[in-house]
């Protein structure tokens, strides 16, 4: 009788894993962040951006990004590169777009995943190439996809799905697999656009000088 019951017992905990394993939540890029998540503000002088992390698909980006960002190493740092519809970029300490390096010293791997793409609002890691990540970093602000992005997308044999989501979001697909998204705005594109929109030279230098204050993660 009592094996029965500790059968009987072991059955129901085992439905019960089984059934919280299934509810869990499928991870979508766009999702706002829940209490577990770990997220990033990005404060500037021209306000505030807030990005979901995305760790468990890019962790060694999240945590390159993430620490130095607690070491203060992008306080006073600018985007040194603007470029309306299509994104901004910062992390240099040089503003140059030629310096910065990663907390281990020299550059790591790329962290592609078909989890993540560059939507409109995604962070990802700048580089020069292959295996050249940094601490350099871009914010995706291209606000839709044209005609001629909607074909080299078919061409590329892109999924109908995703071609559906970047005509839903707008964003850069080219550069999917080659630049790792490790982040997601989900607050403050307006600040993202402002940035954007400034006037700039065709190297995407802008007249106006902007100014990364600090970064503060939360995990």
């Amino acid at each position: 009788m009592r094996q029965r019951n500790r059968f009987s017992i072991l059955l129901l905990i085992s439905c019960m894993l089984v059934m919280v394993s299934c509810t869990k939540k499928k991870f979508n890029q766009m999702d706002k962040p829940t209490r577990n998540d770990v997220t990033a503000e990005i404060v500037t002088n021209k306000g505030t951006i807030k990005v979901r992390l995305f760790p468990n698909v890019a962790p060694k980006a999240v945590e390159n990004f993430t620490k130095l960002a607690e070491k203060k190493y992008y306080n006073g740092v600018i985007f040194h590169r603007v470029i309306n519809n299509f994104m901004i970029q910062g992390g240099d300490p040089t503003g140059t777009g030629a310096g910065g390096q990663s907390i281990w010293g020299k550059p790591f791997k790329d962290e592609f995943s078909n989890k993540v793409h560059n939507f409109r609002g995604a962070l990802s890691m700048a580089n020069t190439g292959k295996n050249t990540n940094g601490s350099q970093f871009f914010i995706v602000q291209a606000p839709k996809i044209s005609d001629d992005i909607e074909a080299y997308m078919k061409q590329n044999k892109f999924s109908e799905a995703l071609i559906n989501k970047y005509k839903k979001y707008g964003g850069t697909p080219w550069l999917d697999n080659k630049h790792t998204v490790f982040g997601q705005v989900y607050s403050g594109m307006d600040v993202v656009d402002k940035i954007a929109k400034l006037q700039a030279d065709e190297n995407g230098t802008s007249s106006e000088k902007i100014t990364i204050k600090q970064i503060i993660i939360s995990k």
